[in-house]
């Protein structure tokens, strides 16, 4: 386990590698680098895993000094690595997955501008990822919560040369720093009260010095939700997980299946003491949840661009671990963070196989008619599109999502237990909608199926975690966040798990009446004046950006405006108009005359000695 400070180290030297290349490596050598720093990080993640797990150190925790960071006025955080179940289990998924998603980018990305740059990028990404998850303090933790917050800025506007890119890419950046300004303030909070912000040291003085219910505490943790739900895009900072489309597809993966959106349900998990001790927030964290997975629900189910469904796919999917956290089925909701890991990032690498074999076509309308053409995208749509609609039985989505719902149900928290079942409902709709639409009915684009084993590679391994071989692995959180309520099941477990099946085979069915064949019930539907407004309003997400521009972005433009007219400003702005004015002044009279200067020269000296006289 002393080998644990390689898993973030590979990937700085492949960034560094590949940023100080300016461009110059060939595409193999680019690939050998980015990929392989990924590879070498999670060779030595498993290691340390088995290691882990074989000869479990004392308390089941290991700690790595790296050094000392800073220390003024007595707080002296350290670069500390953490080792215990929860950092074991988003350390195999991050170097895992990420693993994955390097090898198909170098598929991928070929023929690209800035090939190197995109894997410097993701390399950074990694290493930022891991310092959030392995470090023991949160401050360590912030400096990678800052770290991924910058690549996802890098990473979404890699096609910088599209303005439309730019904008999704500030609008990431501008968005996701609003909760983290919040989660910083929580962080002062927290250190001015307890002096530390060594998270194991949290869990211990907080119960301490804090009642239940205090209200430095209760702020402290309402900010600490605040960057999370920014983070992980949840209500109300969800608007820029669609627009984060615009990035290369293997970014959409990486970013949106095990990385930077699962950041907020393992901040939440990591100081789970401190949330125990404010219900109050600890419910409205399920609240956030339980809303966000229904509204994304909607949202997703009339998407055209097969990304976007995705993206709002996993805005629900986070809803589903947020409403497990409120509930305190935080195994559950770290279980579900995993299998979402798999059969997310399947769904979106088969997405960008689809999207290359039709010539970066997106719209799922204009495809129909691939699954002949393209059998192992299809393959692996019908896989993760199953596991992201919890088939039951086969597939590892079914038995996370079960857990999640049954936890909701055993707590007593039956509004959550609904919005679970209606969620689970929408998404066998919204995700059969997108197969049967893209992969079924009359072709309507040419498309060639990708090659190598860069290819298929990654996908064929993301099918076989998908089903419920995924669901075998089990996160070792024994010990490292609380029991909940609803461990033991019964009859009442099996006839929830009996319901939620049936519901997500309902939606399967009713997607496969709706949209496949002619259509004709549906279209007629979205022709109805009902049709029309539901459509344009659940296509703008709910029309949270609209109303944001009306409340935020029009007054603060509106503002710039009045300032810009600002009489100080003006005062300020004349010391600079009379040194300009001056200057012309004085520039006029360099004529070039011997005459003129010899008379200003005469004339300078009878000032200066009417000056002397005088005085």
């Amino acid at each position: 386990m002393n080998l644990l400070f390689l898993t973030f180290l590979f990937p700085l030297l492949g960034w560094l590698l590949l940023s100080f290349s300016r461009g110059r490596f060939s595409e193999n050598l680019s690939a050998l680098i980015g990929v392989g720093s990924v590879g070498l990080s999670a060779l030595t993640a498993a290691w340390v895993i088995v290691q882990f797990n074989v000869a479990p150190p004392e308390g089941r925790v290991f700690t790595q000094v790296l050094w000392q960071w800073m220390s003024v006025a007595g707080f002296a955080p350290s670069f500390t690595l953490y080792l215990d179940g929860l950092s074991v289990t988003m350390l195999g998924v991050v170097t895992g997955v990420g693993f994955l998603i390097h090898l198909f980018a170098s598929w991928y990305m070929r023929g690209e501008e800035g090939y190197s740059r995109f894997f410097a990028y993701t390399n950074l990404f990694i290493a930022s990822m891991l310092f959030l998850v392995l470090g023991d303090n949160l401050l360590f933790l912030y400096f990678g919560w800052e770290g991924v917050g910058l690549c996802s800025y890098l990473l979404i506007g890699f096609y910088y040369s599209n303005p439309n890119n730019g904008n999704a890419a500030l609008k990431a950046f501008i968005v996701t720093r609003i909760g983290d300004v919040f989660m910083a303030i929580g962080l002062f909070i927290l250190f001015q009260h307890l002096g530390t912000l060594n998270i194991q040291e949290l869990m211990v003085l907080a119960p301490q010095k804090y009642v239940a219910g205090d209200t430095w505490l209760w702020l402290a943790t309402l900010m600490l939700l605040g960057g999370a739900v920014g983070k992980s895009a949840q209500l109300p900072l969800q608007t820029w997980l669609a627009d984060a489309m615009a990035g290369p597809t293997p970014v959409s993966a990486l970013i949106h299946a095990a990385t930077m959106v699962t950041a907020g349900v393992y901040l939440i998990a990591r100081t789970h003491g401190l949330f125990l001790l404010t219900p109050d927030i600890l419910e409205l964290v399920g609240i956030v949840g339980g809303t966000t997975l229904v509204l994304a629900g909607f949202a997703a189910l009339v998407q055209t661009d097969i990304k976007r469904i995705l993206a709002y796919s996993t805005m629900s999917q986070i809803g589903y671990m947020f409403l497990a956290l409120g509930v305190g089925a935080w195994d559950a909701a770290i279980f579900h963070l995993m299998t979402h890991a798999f059969f997310k990032a399947l769904l979106f690498l088969a997405s960008g196989a689809v999207i290359n074999a039709c010539h970066h076509e997106q719209n799922i309308f204009k495809m129909g008619g691939l699954w002949k053409k393209l059998p192992l995208a299809y393959a692996s749509f019908i896989v993760g599109g199953a596991a992201l609609a919890a088939l039951p039985l086969v597939t590892a989505g079914f038995y996370s999502k079960d857990e999640i719902l049954w936890e909701a149900f055993a707590s007593g928290h039956q509004a959550l237990l609904y919005a679970g079942l209606a969620g689970a409902f929408l998404t066998s709709i919204y995700t059969f909608r997108l197969i049967f639409i893209a992969f079924h009915g009359e072709a309507k684009t040419e498309a060639h199926a990708g090659h190598g084993v860069a290819h298929w590679l990654p996908l064929a391994t993301l099918i076989v975690l998908s089903t419920f071989i995924g669901a075998l692995i089990t996160p070792p959180l024994a010990g490292v966040l609380p029991e909940s309520a609803g461990h033991a099941g019964g009859e009442a477990k099996h006839s929830l798990e009996i319901a939620s099946g049936a519901i997500a085979l309902a939606g399967i069915l009713l997607a496969a009446l709706l949209f496949l064949g002619k259509r004709r019930f549906v279209g007629a539907v979205a022709q109805s004046a009902p049709g029309r407004f539901l459509g344009a309003w659940w296509y703008a997400a709910w029309g949270f950006d609209w109303l944001y521009d009306l409340l935020f972005v029009k007054p603060y433009l509106l503002l710039c405006r009045l300032l810009g007219r600002d009489p100080i400003d003006r005062g300020i702005g004349l010391v600079p108009r009379l040194v300009r004015g001056g200057h012309a002044v004085l520039s006029r009279t360099e004529t070039g005359h011997v005459r003129w200067y010899a008379v200003s020269i005469v004339g300078g000296a009878v000032l200066l000695l009417a000056a002397v006289l005088l005085a």
